[in-house]
Order: structure tokens, then sequence, then C-alpha cells
């Protein structure tokens, strides 16, 4: 999986981030440990959980 970057996601409606969140999460519980999929799954979903918490301002 690829990193999820903030630019990403500024450009996404709060609808998407929830579904693209899921989508994530999957890959995360898909992974195995200590891997960069792993890496890119958990930066990933800390990037969506920042953009969704700043929405909620």
């Amino acid at each position: 999986m690829r990193l999820v970057t903030k630019f990403e996601l500024a450009a996404k409606n709060t609808y998407q981030l929830h579904g693209l969140h899921k989508d994530v999460f999957i890959e995360l519980i898909k992974s195995n440990a200590n891997t960069l999929q792993r890496t890119n799954a958990l930066a990933s979903l800390q990037n969506i959980e920042n953009e969704l918490s700043l929405r909620c301002l």
C-alpha cells in the first residue's frame, strides 16, 4: 500500500475520508508485521484521522 498524504486528503470530502479510513484499516489488518505496507497503512491512518479531527473543529 502506498502512503496517503495530507495533500491528497485535503481534496476529499468527509464521507470519502471515512470510506478511505475503512479501506486503509482493512489493508492494515491484512499486512504483515514490520513491513513497508504496514508502516504506510499506519501512517495513512494517522493522516486520515488528523484530517478528520481538523474538520471537526
